[in-house]
């Protein structure tokens, strides 16, 4: 078995797409599942969908951490005027609240997710999902093997 990881995915997109129409399209028994785009309903099924949707792998939680921390950063402009998720700066990102909590999150083998309602009506989707074993999802195979 392969050693424990998180795998991480972004999803950055208009809303409407979420619900095109319905949410048949993000469940994997829908013909589209693979190669649509936007996120699924059920955070472990990521690790369903192709490697190439991976954004990066991490075998410590501190890396998945600092990753997960990053892109709040690399966002921030999105979050604007909201007063629902703090970003770290830059500067401080490793030792703020959002690094702290995914440590935690993803040293007891947890995915961190995080989804938001951004400017222009898009949703933004931060993932690390557990795997080998996903704790949910156990059969579920790493998409990289």
């Amino acid at each position: 078995m392969a050693r424990h990881h998180h795998h991480a995915y972004v999803w950055l997109g208009h809303g409407d797409v979420l619900v095109k129409p319905g949410d048949a399209h993000r469940r994997p028994g829908h013909p589209e599942f693979r190669s649509a785009q936007v996120m699924p309903l059920e955070c472990a099924d990521w690790l369903l969908k192709p490697a190439s949707r991976i954004e990066g792998t991490f075998y410590e939680p501190a890396e998945g951490a600092g990753w997960y921390c990053g892109r709040l950063v690399e966002y921030a402009e999105l979050f604007a005027g909201s007063s629902y998720v703090v970003v770290p700066s830059a500067e401080r990102c490793e030792g703020s609240g959002q690094y702290v909590e995914t440590v935690r999150i993803l040293s007891a083998g947890e995915d961190r997710v995080g989804g938001w309602w951004v400017s222009g009506d898009r949703f933004l989707s931060l993932n690390l999902i557990a795997c080998s074993p996903h704790r949910v999802r156990p059969q579920y195979q790493c998409p990289l093997r």
